[in-house]
């Protein structure tokens, strides 16, 4: 193989691994919602299954880590912080490293993952990767308005 062609390939190389880690990037802490209207029908989680307590009486932040993650800490910190400052919401974390049937259970790609359950435990909406404080509490309350007034 001659020179030119080695440099376009490796140009090429670099230049399709920064798109694709571009938009990695882009889809990390991204919003995804269920509608409300069931259109995206999702069942309760039952908190027997996930062994780590009582759903919240308004809302649960159910938050998916496992060991290695080094990002799940921080996330972990900052649900309970918004968990605490309201009432009726609970933040579990859960942990997959030694539960991958929940991992396929609940379509958990990458940790961390944290879905905003309504108080029957439904999920109406997911954060892949580390979602920001305010998107968290926006979907709070999003979630208790639409439960105030439906």
């Amino acid at each position: 193989m001659d020179l030119p062609v080695a440099l376009a390939l490796v140009v090429a190389l670099v230049g399709v691994a920064t798109v694709l880690g571009v938009l990695f990037q882009r889809s990390q802490g991204r919003l995804r919602r269920r509608d409300a209207t069931g259109v995206a029908p999702a069942q309760a989680v039952d908190p027997s299954v996930l062994e780590s307590g009582p759903l919240g009486d308004e809302a649960t932040l159910l938050q998916f880590s496992t060991e290695m993650c080094a990002r799940c800490p921080g996330v972990h910190r900052m649900l309970s912080t918004v968990a605490d400052a309201r009432d009726g919401v609970r933040h579990l974390d859960v942990d997959l490293t030694h539960r991958p049937d929940l991992a396929r259970r609940f379509r958990v790609l990458q940790t961390p993952t944290t879905l905003v359950l309504d108080r029957r435990g439904v999920e109406r909406s997911r954060f892949g990767g580390p979602p920001s404080r305010a998107a968290v509490e926006a979907e709070l309350t999003r979630l208790t308005q639409e439960a105030r007034h439906g």
